[in-house]
């Protein structure tokens, strides 16, 4: 059996790094697109073509390398948490002013996985106040934290309580069960894992483990101004991921749709949409995913009238210290919340630089009452 790649391998941190530069890129074109009047549609085919688009020239003497879409471009709007791609013959769907986006993508250059999120407000209606304004800075402050706590040694469950504390400072929750997943070649979910806002029964579950030196990680942190559940309301499904399980499918449509996906994608997660044949593709998904040759990603929602906001970063642990490879900056002065961070650890958190060789502490700064931060030399490199 191939000895696993690990970013012990200077080749391996550039190809998560080159992986690490597209998605941003990408990510800032695909925001500058989230404007009112805009389609949902119309701006994920943009993300994913602008994906094949920057993949496709790197590496370009190794013809057999695989690289591409890691995560199809998805642009889940207010309550609806994440997973929305639309496909050709939905209902179209717009962006209005103030609505709160959450834009989510990823790419792979020979299977070494970047991906990204993040949340803007539609409009120019600046500063931005309210629960938008709460539940933005929860998420964004929560993630930020959960970086610096992400470090060789620390458990799972200590991020998972910060992140609850943080979303809390806000008068909010992160969407329960969520996952933030090791990643590892090929494998947008490595067997560790931190959850958020976990019940008791997924507490009983999910797995204690530790961080360690040579590990990548998608930091991906969801918060709500609900009760923190998601649930399926009748978006349909369009995201999906072949696994590992084996069966032998009855319909030849199925047959054809089985071995289209695995030849294109692999083990990455892939969208109906990029099928020639739309209906073919939406009639093979179904026998498949009957039998868990491919997994789901559900489209879930927070009640009617709650706001959703996400942000993922990718993160290398090296030895030199964390270094995060994908997420934007936020304007923060353009948000104002009535609350806070508080909490001693979380304001000690956020103040640590990512770099452990040089012990910077970066400052903290305030955006209206609420506490940000002032991203690290190495966050402005990434």
């Amino acid at each position: 059996m191939e000895e696993e790649k690990t970013i012990a391998e200077d080749l391996v941190v550039t190809k998560y790094k080159m992986a690490g530069d597209i998605v941003n890129r990408v990510l800032k074109q695909v925001l500058e697109k989230c404007v009112p009047g805009a389609s949902v549609l119309e701006i994920c085919e943009f993300g994913d073509n602008l994906i094949l688009q920057e993949t496709s020239v790197c590496f370009k003497k190794e013809k057999e390398m695989k690289k591409g879409i890691a995560f199809p471009t998805c642009v889940s709007i207010n309550n609806c948490i994440c997973h929305f791609s639309p496909l050709k013959s939905d209902q179209p769907v717009i962006i209005k002013e103030n609505d709160l986006v959450k834009v989510d993508l990823g790419a792979h250059i020979d299977g070494f996985i970047a991906v990204v999120a993040h949340t803007v407000v539609a409009g120019n209606q600046r500063p931005v106040k309210g629960r938008a304004a709460d539940v933005y800075l929860a998420a964004y402050n929560a993630a930020e934290v959960a970086l610096r706590l992400v470090r060789p040694g620390n458990g799972n469950y200590l991020v998972t309580d910060a992140i609850q504390k943080a979303a809390e400072s806000y008068k909010c929750k992160p969407i329960s069960g969520m996952l933030s997943h090791q990643l590892k070649q090929f494998r947008i979910d490595g067997e560790k894992s931190i959850i958020q806002n976990p019940s008791d029964a997924q507490k009983k579950e999910h797995e204690k483990c530790q961080f360690n030196v040579h590990e990548v990680y998608a930091i991906d942190v969801l918060v709500s101004t609900g009760e923190g559940k998601g649930r399926e309301i009748d978006s349909k499904t369009t995201v999906y991921k072949k696994t590992d399980d084996v069966y032998q499918l009855k319909l030849k449509n199925s047959r054809a749709f089985y071995a289209d996906a695995d030849k294109k994608f692999g083990l990455m997660p892939f969208t109906l949409r990029a099928f020639e044949d739309e209906k073919k593709a939406r009639l093979g998904i179904l026998e498949c995913a009957k039998h868990r040759l491919m997994d789901p990603f559900n489209v879930l929602y927070e009640k009617e009238d709650e706001l959703v906001a996400q942000f993922k970063f990718t993160i290398l642990l090296m030895p030199s210290g964390v270094h995060k490879i994908t997420g934007l900056p936020i304007e923060a002065a353009q948000f104002e919340s009535e609350h806070k961070i508080e909490d001693e650890e979380l304001l000690k958190a956020l103040a640590t630089s990512l770099d452990n060789k040089k012990k910077k502490k970066s400052k903290a700064k305030t955006a209206g009452d609420s506490t940000t931060v002032e991203p690290s030399t190495e966050e402005k490199k990434a």
